[in-house]
């Protein structure tokens, strides 16, 4: 798979990049190099191979999501005593949704 300068200075524009000619000829080779590998990747057969998330089995890597520590009364006041706006024991926030 050939790159071109080109591609690559359209790469580099919509990644709002400049580059010397220099680092572009550089820039073309990489692109190329890697480009042909990924080329040869796709030469495997992969058939009978399963699709995974993990390389590895991982059981439960996330917690359940439990409350363990609700304030009481006094300390939600202290926990809104810096808010810039409040309405009861709620942080007041601007309307978004219509």
């Amino acid at each position: 798979m050939r790159v071109t300068p080109d591609e690559v200075r359209q790469v580099a524009a919509l990644a709002r990049l400049s580059f010397t000619e220099e680092e572009l000829a550089e820039l073309t080779q990489h692109f190329d190099t890697i480009l042909t590998y990924v080329d040869k990747l796709g030469e495997l057969q992969t058939d009978s191979v399963e699709p995974t998330a993990h390389a590895v089995a991982v059981s439960a890597p996330l917690r359940d999501d439990v409350v363990t520590n609700t304030p009481s009364a006094a300390q939600t006041d202290a926990l809104l005593a810096n808010a810039p706006s409040r309405k009861a024991r709620f942080f007041r926030v601007p309307k978004i949704i219509e």
